[in-house]
Protein backbone atom coordinates (compact mmCIF):
# COMPACT_ATOMS: atom_id res chain seq x y z
CA UNK A 1 0.00 0.00 0.00
CA UNK A 2 1.48 3.24 -1.40
CA UNK A 3 1.24 6.04 1.87
CA UNK A 4 2.55 9.88 1.10
CA UNK A 5 3.46 12.87 3.15
CA UNK A 6 0.06 14.39 1.44
CA UNK A 7 -2.21 11.43 2.30
CA UNK A 8 -3.17 8.67 -0.51
CA UNK A 9 -6.27 7.04 -0.33
CA UNK A 10 -6.07 3.75 0.82
CA UNK A 11 -6.57 0.91 -2.19
CA UNK A 12 -8.04 -1.77 -2.41
CA UNK A 13 -10.26 -0.08 0.21
CA UNK A 14 -12.22 -1.65 3.14
CA UNK A 15 -15.50 -3.20 2.22
CA UNK A 16 -17.98 -4.72 4.82
CA UNK A 17 -21.95 -6.01 5.61
CA UNK A 18 -22.64 -6.28 8.51
CA UNK A 19 -25.54 -8.45 10.46
CA UNK A 20 -26.99 -8.93 13.86
CA UNK A 21 -27.24 -5.49 14.85
CA UNK A 22 -30.11 -4.23 16.54
CA UNK A 23 -31.94 -2.23 13.74
CA UNK A 24 -33.81 0.78 16.02
CA UNK A 25 -29.67 0.97 17.83
CA UNK A 26 -27.50 3.94 17.20
CA UNK A 27 -24.26 2.68 15.49
CA UNK A 28 -21.29 4.51 14.62
CA UNK A 29 -18.80 2.43 12.52
CA UNK A 30 -15.05 3.05 12.66
CA UNK A 31 -11.73 1.88 10.99
CA UNK A 32 -8.08 2.09 12.65
CA UNK A 33 -5.13 0.26 11.18
CA UNK A 34 -2.83 -1.29 13.60
CA UNK A 35 0.76 -3.27 13.00
CA UNK A 36 0.91 -6.71 12.43
CA UNK A 37 3.94 -7.05 14.35
CA UNK A 38 7.01 -4.72 15.65
CA UNK A 39 9.32 -5.59 12.52
CA UNK A 40 10.68 -3.63 9.69
CA UNK A 41 10.46 -5.14 6.35
CA UNK A 42 12.63 -4.88 3.15
CA UNK A 43 11.68 -6.19 -0.03
CA UNK A 44 14.05 -8.67 -1.59
CA UNK A 45 14.14 -8.53 -5.33
CA UNK A 46 16.24 -11.76 -6.48
CA UNK A 47 13.57 -14.09 -4.30
CA UNK A 48 10.37 -11.16 -4.78
CA UNK A 49 9.45 -11.80 -1.18
CA UNK A 50 8.99 -9.56 1.79
CA UNK A 51 11.80 -10.69 4.47
CA UNK A 52 12.48 -8.68 8.20
CA UNK A 53 14.57 -6.08 8.09
CA UNK A 54 15.05 -5.66 11.99
CA UNK A 55 12.78 -4.17 14.57
CA UNK A 56 10.77 -1.00 14.85
CA UNK A 57 8.95 1.14 17.70
CA UNK A 58 5.70 1.51 16.92
CA UNK A 59 5.10 3.44 20.12
CA UNK A 60 5.51 6.75 19.07
CA UNK A 61 2.21 6.91 16.76
CA UNK A 62 -0.81 5.96 18.47
CA UNK A 63 -3.56 4.73 16.15
CA UNK A 64 -6.03 6.97 14.84
CA UNK A 65 -9.62 6.06 14.52
CA UNK A 66 -11.85 7.08 10.99
CA UNK A 67 -15.38 7.40 12.25
CA UNK A 68 -17.28 6.41 8.67
CA UNK A 69 -18.89 9.74 7.88
CA UNK A 70 -21.98 8.05 7.65
CA UNK A 71 -22.21 7.57 11.63
CA UNK A 72 -24.34 7.57 14.03
CA UNK A 73 -26.63 5.38 12.10
CA UNK A 74 -29.25 3.28 13.12
CA UNK A 75 -28.69 -0.85 12.92
CA UNK A 76 -31.65 -1.08 10.24
CA UNK A 77 -29.47 1.37 7.76
CA UNK A 78 -26.02 -0.45 8.76
CA UNK A 79 -27.21 -4.21 7.50
CA UNK A 80 -28.85 -2.91 4.01
CA UNK A 81 -25.72 -1.54 3.05
CA UNK A 82 -22.18 -2.01 2.38
CA UNK A 83 -20.37 0.31 3.94
CA UNK A 84 -17.30 1.15 2.36
CA UNK A 85 -13.99 3.15 3.97
CA UNK A 86 -12.97 4.41 0.12
CA UNK A 87 -12.11 8.13 2.07
CA UNK A 88 -9.54 6.89 4.50
CA UNK A 89 -6.67 8.21 3.62
CA UNK A 90 -2.88 6.84 4.78
CA UNK A 91 0.04 9.17 5.41
CA UNK A 92 3.82 9.07 6.95
CA UNK A 93 3.49 12.18 8.28
CA UNK A 94 3.93 11.90 11.84
CA UNK A 95 2.41 15.81 12.27
CA UNK A 96 -0.77 15.25 10.18
CA UNK A 97 -3.11 17.36 11.16
CA UNK A 98 -5.64 16.67 8.46
CA UNK A 99 -6.82 13.50 10.35
CA UNK A 100 -5.26 11.20 7.93
CA UNK A 101 -4.19 7.62 9.30
CA UNK A 102 -0.67 7.61 10.43
CA UNK A 103 1.63 4.80 9.00
CA UNK A 104 5.29 4.12 8.79
CA UNK A 105 7.02 2.67 5.66
CA UNK A 106 8.16 -0.68 4.82
CA UNK A 107 6.06 -2.35 7.75
CA UNK A 108 2.64 -4.40 7.81
CA UNK A 109 -0.28 -3.41 9.07
CA UNK A 110 -3.84 -4.71 9.57
CA UNK A 111 -7.11 -2.59 9.01
CA UNK A 112 -9.58 -3.42 12.41
CA UNK A 113 -13.49 -2.27 11.85
CA UNK A 114 -15.15 -1.19 15.07
CA UNK A 115 -18.73 -1.24 15.70
CA UNK A 116 -20.02 1.37 18.79
CA UNK A 117 -23.23 1.54 20.33
CA UNK A 118 -24.13 5.06 20.20
CA UNK A 119 -23.99 6.64 23.98
CA UNK A 120 -26.00 9.62 24.18
CA UNK A 121 -23.51 11.18 26.80
CA UNK A 122 -20.46 10.82 24.62
CA UNK A 123 -19.67 12.84 21.32
CA UNK A 124 -18.42 10.28 19.22
CA UNK A 125 -18.16 12.18 15.74
CA UNK A 126 -14.60 14.20 17.03
CA UNK A 127 -13.83 10.76 19.13
CA UNK A 128 -10.05 9.81 19.64
CA UNK A 129 -9.95 6.87 20.93
CA UNK A 130 -12.31 3.69 21.35
CA UNK A 131 -14.65 4.05 24.58
CA UNK A 132 -13.81 1.26 26.73
CA UNK A 133 -17.33 -0.40 26.85
CA UNK A 134 -19.90 -1.23 24.13
CA UNK A 135 -17.77 -1.75 21.02
CA UNK A 136 -17.61 -4.50 18.81
CA UNK A 137 -13.88 -5.26 16.63
CA UNK A 138 -13.08 -7.19 13.75
CA UNK A 139 -10.27 -7.57 11.87
CA UNK A 140 -9.17 -10.37 8.93
CA UNK A 141 -5.77 -11.52 7.56
CA UNK A 142 -6.81 -11.05 4.26
CA UNK A 143 -6.80 -7.06 4.65
CA UNK A 144 -3.07 -7.55 5.73
CA UNK A 145 -0.39 -5.06 3.73
CA UNK A 146 3.24 -3.68 3.77
CA UNK A 147 3.43 0.16 3.50
CA UNK A 148 5.54 1.54 0.84
CA UNK A 149 6.54 4.98 -0.62
CA UNK A 150 7.05 3.05 -3.96
CA UNK A 151 5.89 0.12 -5.45
CA UNK A 152 8.35 -2.85 -4.83
CA UNK A 153 7.65 -4.50 -7.67
CA UNK A 154 6.41 -4.14 -11.59
CA UNK A 155 3.43 -6.54 -11.76
CA UNK A 156 2.24 -5.11 -8.44
CA UNK A 157 2.94 -1.67 -10.00
CA UNK A 158 0.61 -3.00 -12.99
CA UNK A 159 -2.13 -4.41 -11.03
CA UNK A 160 -2.41 -1.36 -8.73
CA UNK A 161 -2.86 0.74 -11.70
CA UNK A 162 -5.18 -1.03 -14.25
CA UNK A 163 -7.67 -1.44 -10.85
CA UNK A 164 -6.80 1.32 -9.26
CA UNK A 165 -10.04 4.46 -10.60
CA UNK A 166 -7.96 7.03 -8.50
CA UNK A 167 -4.86 6.31 -10.77
CA UNK A 168 -6.25 7.63 -14.05
CA UNK A 169 -3.03 9.72 -14.43
CA UNK A 170 -0.14 7.02 -14.76
CA UNK A 171 -2.36 5.10 -17.29
CA UNK A 172 -0.90 5.19 -20.91
CA UNK A 173 -3.32 7.93 -22.57
CA UNK A 174 -4.18 5.89 -25.56
CA UNK A 175 -5.56 2.87 -23.80
CA UNK A 176 -9.94 2.73 -23.59
CA UNK A 177 -11.04 2.21 -20.25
Amino acid sequence: MIITKAGRRMFPSVRIKVKGLEPLRQYYIALDVVPVDSKRYRYVYHSSQWMVAGNTDHSCISPRLYVHPDSPCSGETWMRQIISFDRVKLTNNEMDDKGHIILQSMHKYKPRVHIIVHDSRIDLSQIQSLPAEGVKTFSFKETEFTTVTAYQNQQITKLKIDRNPFAKGFRDPGRNR
